[in-house]
Formats: C-alpha cells, sequence, structure tokens
C-alpha cells in the first residue's frame, strides 16, 4: 500500500460524508474537494537587490517541500524602476500529496506559532469558492532558520476547491481543520 497523508484519509471517510448531509448533493461526485494550493510571495525589493528573489525561492521550496519558481513583471512601471521580464518573486503550486502534507504542517504547526493568533479571518474568499490566507511572517514555519534568512517577509496562500459557492468552501476549510475566527456564524 502507499502512503496517504492524514488529511487526505480524513477527507475520504468523513468530509465527504458531512458535506453530503449538509448540502444534499445528488451526487458523490458534486462534494466539493480541494484542488491545489497555491503559495506566493511578492519581494518589492527586487528591483534594487538580484540576491533576494533567489532567497525567496529558496524559502519557499524549505516551506512547501516542492521546488518554488521566479516570477516575472508583466509590465515596466517607472516610477518603481521595474522593467518587464524582472523577477519580482516566487510561486509554487502543491497538488495531491504535497498539498495535504503542507496543509497539515500549516494547520497543525504553522498557524499556532502566530503571535497573537485568534483565528483566520473567514473574508478572504473570491465569490467562486476559492480562499486566499495571508501569512505576514514566513518564520512561524519550523523549517525557516531565524539565523539564515536576511529579511522577514509575508507570503500568500490560496486554496483552490471545485465548489461553487463560498459557503460550500467555507464549510469544507473548515472541516479540513482550518481555525476560522468565527466558527459558528456562516456567511
Amino acid at each position: 500500500m502507499t502512503y496517504q497523508p492524514r488529511l487526505k484519509t480524513k477527507y475520504r471517510e468523513e468530509i465527504v460524508q458531512k458535506l453530503n448531509e449538509h448540502f444534499q448533493y445528488k451526487s458523490i461526485m458534486q462534494v466539493p474537494k480541494l484542488t491545489k494550493i497555491s503559495v506566493s510571495q511578492g519581494v518589492g525589493q527586487a528591483t534594487s537587490d538580484k540576491k533576494l528573489v533567489d532567497n525567496a525561492v529558496a524559502e519557499m521550496t524549505l516551506i512547501t517541500g516542492q521546488q518554488a519558481v521566479k516570477t516575472k513583471a508583466k509590465k515596466s512601471i517607472a516610477n518603481f524602476k521595474l522593467r518587464e521580464g524582472m523577477p519580482i518573486g516566487a510561486r509554487v503550486t502543491l497538488r495531491d500529496v504535497n498539498m495535504y502534507e503542507f496543509l497539515d504542517r500549516l494547520i497543525t504547526v504553522a498557524l499556532p506559532r502566530v503571535r497573537d493568533f485568534r483565528g483566520i479571518n473567514d473574508k478572504g474568499f473570491d465569490g467562486r469558492g476559492n480562499y486566499t490566507l495571508g501569512i505576514t511572517e514566513q518564520i512561524v514555519f519550523p523549517e525557516i532558520d531565524l539565523d539564515k534568512i536576511p529579511r522577514i517577509s509575508g507570503l500568500q496562500i490560496t486554496f483552490v476547491t471545485t465548489a461553487n459557492t463560498d459557503a460550500e468552501a467555507l464549510e469544507l476549510l473548515k472541516l479540513l481543520g482550518l481555525p476560522f475566527k468565527n466558527q459558528n456564524n456562516q456567511n
């Protein structure tokens, strides 16, 4: 038998039934699922220091366990000394096993390490069942060595689901274990 992440097993055995009972789907295939997690980080000072993007790629590769890629500017903006094609950030898209492993580490290890943590905001939905969460410090991940980072920076984590509405996506993410502030309120 091949390795199955804990959250993937939990999704199949518990969450599908709970979502099906809650939303009364006609088919089991209508139950929303998490398709990918996209992690990105913009590096504003990259226009003056090229090493910052390389550091961001290395940190994101450590955090996610998957090789990150550089993102490049789509437009030139003179006020920011930005030229089209310059590297200005890093991103990585996680799917299947890596996605569930990252989500498990995020919920059990990283989020509880955030200073004054009282839950994540449930206002980050886009209307199509996707949720974006911003983390202000990458040092909440235990993989990051405090002595080796040049500066503290934030990152954005986007959860892409097959849910049609934000309410379905919110319920899915709650059942997966994301600690929302307003656990008892619905959108």
